[in-house]
C-alpha cells in the first residue's frame, strides 16, 4: 500500500513540474549586451555598436540597476501592449484561361 502510495506521489509530482515547465517556457527571452549610454527615470538606454542602440524600460520587478559607463547584457521578453487588427484585402478571383 505504501509502494502504490509513493509512486502515485512521484507521478503527480511529474505532472506538475511537466506543466509548470511547459507554462512558464511559453515566453521566449533575448539578450542585449552593450554599455550604459544613459539613465533617465525608469528608462535606459544601451549601445552595442554605433549603429546598434536600443533603450529598454525597468518596472518594480526588473533585477539590477544601470549606471552610465557599465557594461551590462539585459534579458528582456517581447510582450504585445495591443494589437490594431485591420481586414485582410479580400482575393482577387482569377480570371479564366483561354
Amino acid at each position: 500500500m505504501k509502494r502504490y502510495l509513493l509512486w502515485g506521489s512521484l507521478a503527480a509530482l511529474a505532472v506538475v513540474l511537466l506543466f509548470a515547465g511547459v507554462v512558464t517556457g511559453a515566453e521566449k527571452t533575448y539578450q542585449f549586451t552593450g554599455t550604459v549610454k544613459a539613465v533617465e527615470g525608469a528608462t535606459f538606454t544601451v549601445e552595442k555598436s554605433a549603429k546598434e542602440v536600443w533603450t529598454f524600460s525597468a518596472d518594480k520587478d526588473t533585477k539590477g540597476t544601470p549606471k552610465v559607463g557599465d557594461k551590462v547584457t539585459v534579458y528582456y521578453k517581447m510582450v504585445a501592449t495591443e494589437i490594431e487588427a485591420k481586414p485582410a484585402a479580400a482575393a482577387k478571383p482569377k480570371a479564366p484561361k483561354k
